[in-house]
């Protein structure tokens, strides 16, 4: 048994007949599959062992849950979610994770139609892709106007395509714009008629424009909505890494949130340059007025990225003759050096090996002056990351933050890169033997879904949605290896290991229980895991258990 002796007296809570995943990898399989009980006190696990060396610590007032032999897991930590952005916005759009026909799309949009004002747009924004529906592709404007005459529709396939009713063209005045939006592409047919399919951020940004804007109050309700959805898949913690857009007056609604207690995600923050050009200046403010705005267990700022300079940023990789500018190159270099000389983390988006390249390089400049290891700079995805620059990375104690949004595009990808790039993207075998510390994400929810369960999966069987293996067998994880990096390594990335990612006594009583057994579930089956119960800090903040 295990047991903080000073803190029994004080215990509020056991949980009996549980299936206890303490972490990390170290843990014997026995230990794994054995029924233990646990205690919890205020925000931290006190004890764990027998149910009757649980009971005998507690006092009469003690709460006793009976999980009856369900898993229960260190609560999830995505290490790369654009959740502020997302929350603004996440009760007036329709989420297709897991949707597998586009029927059932429709059908989500024709409910939407019998509750949506007609001057209120419907949109799904990201967090899906035609790989996923049977048919292979996107609903068309026939299909949307179908299900929705006068109410606008817009739905966006990732970053990649967008599909407008005639509604929507209407509303945005691309039926009779006959000139493409700066960086966008409006498609026609052979009459020059507008099919309702758009592309690029020029034609997004303005379709998503023309949807208004909410109030800060508003978007602190939608942000509460959010966090319901994702505590029922299990996740006690975010790391939002800013993201294109995020100004500071992006994070109003969640500190509004915050500010009256309803943040029940443990939130950490990256700031983001916005304006092209204006890199260094705009992340030095955030250097230096930053952390006075986000400072505590629930909402902290950590850090400067995703987006560290534009001409640094590689996109979806797809582009193979992206090159990075010397001047490009030197801005990063003193945005690096700014970021460690104030003693702050970076997480910076690289895909390419010749863009993590440039990163290095300017990394290891920096290493001479000011030590990066123990300020936790990470590379965000690297799928065709070289074993060169594993090696680079190993040796300045730099991490990785990996995600699932090749489990959409890998077909896209293997074009760009070929078959032998795609079979290793990204390299995780490679990454976990040289020493890298590796964290894991969804990148959603514009471009990946929001599902953590979906990223375990990917990890483990290297299987796209298009239903083909893509990554070989020996660049893949083990489900302890994924899982680790959905706790413990997102830990790592706000320095918090030490209490956060695993079960043990004095860590805090963040956990999920689980609706099934992780290690043993068919790995198909392993998207469909949700949490039955989710504990933050001691308090369930979901639950469709009746306890």
């Amino acid at each position: 048994m295990a047991l903080m002796s000073e803190l029994a007296p004080q215990i509020d809570a056991i949980y009996v007949n549980a299936l206890l995943y303490l972490g990390p990898s170290s843990l014997a399989d026995s230990e794994r599959t054995s029924l233990l009980a646990f205690a919890t006190s205020q925000d931290r696990i006190v004890g764990i062992g027998t149910p009757d060396q649980m009971a005998a610590c507690a006092s009469a007032n003690a709460t006793i849950i009976d999980l009856g032999g369900r898993r229960v897991i260190p609560g999830l930590i995505d290490g790369h979610m654009h959740a502020v952005r997302a929350g603004a916005q996440w009760d007036q759009e329709l989420h297709w994770t897991g949707l597998t026909r586009i029927t059932d799309a429709l059908a989500t949009i024709q409910d939407a139609v019998t509750r949506t004002p007609t001057n209120q747009w419907i949109r799904a924004v990201g967090g899906w892709h035609p790989t996923q529906f049977v048919e292979q592709r996107c609903p068309t404007r026939d299909e949307l106007d179908a299900v929705s005459r006068d109410t606008p529709v817009y739905i966006q396939a990732l970053y990649e395509v967008a599909v407008m009713n005639s509604a929507a063209l209407r509303a945005v005045g691309f039926d009779s714009q006959s000139d493409n939006p700066a960086g966008g592409e409006i498609e026609r047919d052979s009459s020059g008629q507008p099919t309702g399919v758009v592309r690029g951020m020029g034609a997004f940004t303005r379709c998503l424009a023309a949807m208004g804007t909410r109030s800060v109050a508003e978007q602190g309700r939608s942000t509460a909505v959010m966090l319901a959805d994702l505590h029922a898949k299990g996740l006690t913690g975010i790391v939002d890494p800013g993201g294109f857009g995020m100004t500071p007056e992006s994070y109003e609604g969640i500190q509004e949130l915050w500010r009256h207690g309803g943040l029940t995600m443990r939130m950490r923050l990256f700031a983001s340059a916005v304006d092209s050009g204006q890199e260094v200046l705009q992340l030095s403010d955030w250097l230096m007025n930053g952390k006075q705005r986000f400072n505590d267990d629930m909402l902290r700022l950590i850090g400067i990225g995703e987006v560290v300079h534009y001409g640094c940023h590689d996109f979806e990789g797809l582009d193979t003759a992206f090159t990075i500018s010397s001047e490009s190159r030197n801005e990063l270099l003193e945005i690096s050096r700014r970021t460690a000389r104030a003693g702050w983390a970076m997480h910076i988006h690289a895909i390419l090996d010749s863009s993590i390249d440039v990163v290095v390089d300017c990394w290891e400049e920096i290493n001479q002056e000011f030590p990066l290891a123990p300020l936790r700079f990470t590379i965000i995805h690297a799928d065709a990351i070289s074993k060169r620059n594993i090696d680079r990375l190993a040796k300045l104690g730099v991490g990785v933050v990996v995600d699932d949004h090749l489990v959409f595009k890998a077909a896209l990808s293997q074009e760009a890169w070929g078959e032998d790039a795609i079979r290793r993207a990204p390299p995780l075998r490679d990454l976990l033997d040289a020493g890298i510390a590796v964290a894991g994400g969804t990148d959603a929810n514009r471009a990946s879904s929001y599902n953590p369960w979906l990223v375990l999966w990917w990890l483990v069987a290297g299987q796209s949605l298009d239903g083909i293996t893509r990554r070989q067998s020996d660049q893949r994880m083990n489900r302890v290896e994924a899982l680790e990096c959905y706790t413990i390594g997102s830990a790592r990335l706000s320095f918090e290991e030490s209490e956060r990612g695993h079960l043990t006594v004095g860590a805090l009583a963040d956990f999920a229980v689980l609706s099934a057994d992780y290690f043993t579930i068919p790995v198909e089956e392993i998207p469909t895991i949700v949490s039955e119960l989710t504990v933050v800090g001691g308090k369930h903040v979901y639950s469709s258990l009746s306890i």
